[in-house]
């Protein structure tokens, strides 16, 4: 019976449920000119997702906001990716461009001093990123430069220098309001302003791309910092940061090779794979799958816990999810105190009778 509510759970949410409809914000004032410069992050010739749901929150600033996504990098992918922003959302009024070998890798040093570049060029009322680890470890730096204090976290956007952020790991918002000099800096939750999957299945007049002028750029731009390798995982599972559904695991699962039953769950669900910081600390898994805090913010459709106690900076980083399922042997586990569905029993019995009854992935 119990394996019957969790089985439910899932048909209700990796169905064919209608996708929610983007967040639109109301603003009840707004300042009299408000130009947005976005840091955008881009991938194998494609801006991001979590970049474009920047633009909705751009959006969120005034309805006369002109919105322009700074890309850089070098050779065709920066091409592609030119091409790919130019098109993906009806508000980007302009792309910028900054071609170079210097942004082969997105190191702080340099793309910190593009921003600084750029701004000093076009006086941009606001500048965004994501709080992803791209947009952490540039624009703090980029503040600096520009001597202003950035915000980060955003959730909601008020108005043009009104915004809500969480702290003491999101058990309480905070209402900030900007009075600084320009530019109004921000990091913002990616999660919190959804992009409308229509977006994807629609055409709009391409943005106009330009190139950014980088001849004053010298050698001591790049910095101190040198890039040495990128590792990544050769998988088909969706992105943590943007599916639709969540499947993780934590400290129960006890060891690696354990782990495993959560990968062969999350490939029948078409399901991203998360862990917890018990899990990444003991490496049963690598850190780029941590969810929390201190790792990646989710709020996906379905979000199922196994083996997970709910400890509060994983909790930061997950209770946004629609629908929550936890499966804990601990009837008290805190983690049950935010679940939509939760059922108490041995995970190493509950994931093989999911795995058994779950139909084959098509």
């Amino acid at each position: 019976m119990a394996i019957g509510l969790v089985l439910r759970a899932l048909r209700r949410r990796i169905g064919n449920d209608p996708a929610p409809k983007s967040q639109i914000f109301s603003l009840a004032s707004v300042s009299r000119s408000v130009s947005t410069l976005i840091l955008a992050e881009h991938e194998g010739g494609a801006v991001k997702a979590q970049s474009i749901s920047a633009v909705e929150a751009a959006k969120s600033l005034g309805d006369d906001n002109s919105i322009s996504l700074l890309l850089a990098g070098s050779g065709p992918s920066l091409s592609k990716a030119a091409a790919h922003a130019a098109a993906c959302h009806p508000s980007v009024s302009q792309v910028l461009v900054a071609d170079s070998d210097k942004f082969a890798y997105p190191l702080a040093e340099s793309w910190a001093k593009l921003v600084h570049l750029v701004q000093q060029k076009a006086t941009y009322s606001h500048v965004i990123a994501t709080s992803s680890s791209f947009g952490k470890n540039i624009l703090p730096r980029a503040a600096a430069l520009l001597d202003v204090s950035p915000i980060t976290d955003v959730i909601e956007i008020s108005n043009s220098h009104l915004f809500v952020r969480p702290i003491y790991a999101g058990n309480a918002l905070c209402t900030v309001k900007y009075t600084g000099a320009g530019p109004c800096m921000l990091t913002i939750r990616s999660t919190s302003f959804p992009v409308s999957p229509l977006l994807s299945d629609s055409k709009f007049d391409e943005a106009p791309v330009s190139q950014v002028d980088i001849s004053t750029f010298g050698e001591d731009s790049v910095g101190k910092s040198r890039f040495i390798k990128v590792t990544s995982q050769d998988t088909e599972r969706p992105d943590l940061a943007n599916a639709r559904v969540v499947v993780t695991g934590g400290r129960g699962l006890k060891n690696a090779e354990n782990f495993k039953m959560i990968e062969k769950l999350a490939e029948k669900l078409s399901a991203a794979v998360g862990a917890t910081r018990a899990a990444v600390d003991a490496g049963f898994v690598p850190n780029d799958l941590q969810v929390g805090q201190t790792g990646k913010i989710v709020a996906p459709e379905l979000y199922i816990a196994f083996g997970v106690s709910g400890a509060i900076q994983h909790l930061a980083g997950m209770k946004d999810s629609k629908v929550i399922v936890a499966v804990n042997k601990d009837a008290d586990a805190p983690i049950f105190q935010v679940a939509d569905y939760g059922l108490v029993g041995d995970l190493f019995e509950v994931i093989p009778e999911l795995l058994d009854k779950l139909p084959e992935k098509k």
